[in-house]
């Protein structure tokens, strides 16, 4: 058994178990900080894919950024009022439905189908795509003139804001 694969189970059961977690919790925040752990471990399963740029987005943008959001909109809306799958049994069955379907389809791509082949050259060449040196490179090279807008862009685009917001503040 190879270290690969090893590191591979630790983060397909951290992932599947975070996820089981997440659905099956009451408290919205601590669901919320199961879905951290998920996308923590997806992260991993991207960096065995050799795809780092990924991983590392995954990290910041929606470990970060999103689940920020996510615990600002569950606590300003204070979910533990809210009865929604007591008032609705037909979307609990639908839920439950979907689920299975989910199940049935991972249980035959786990045991039924079969891998393809050894990859091509081309799919090989394909994993240095997704480097962060390689797109580094090639933001800083090829599309440094969008990049650059794109950042002008960003820069005006917060400005804006900054002065919209002053002005409610007078």
């Amino acid at each position: 058994m190879s270290l690969e694969l090893i590191i591979f189970i630790v983060f397909a059961s951290v992932a599947a178990v975070s996820s089981i977690l997440m659905i099956t919790r009451s408290n919205p925040v601590i669901s919320a900080l199961f879905l951290v752990l998920n996308f923590a471990a997806l992260a991993g399963l991207y960096l065995l894919l050799n795809a780092q740029f990924i991983a590392v987005a995954q990290v910041i943008v929606y470990a970060g950024a999103i689940m920020v959001l996510f615990l600002f909109v569950i606590m300003l809306l204070k979910p533990e009022k809210e009865k929604f799958f007591s008032s609705h049994p037909k979307i609990k069955i639908f839920a439950i439905v979907i689920t299975a379907l989910v199940f049935i389809q991972l249980a035959f791509m786990i045991f039924i189908s079969r891998p393809t082949p050894a990859a091509n050259p081309a799919v090989a060449a394909s994993v240095n795509a997704g480097t962060i040196e390689q797109i580094g490179k090639e933001l800083y090279t090829n599309y440094i003139l969008p990049f650059e807008a794109a950042g002008y862009l960003l820069l005006a685009a917060t400005i804006g804001a900054l002065v919209l917001a002053k002005k409610k503040f007078e």
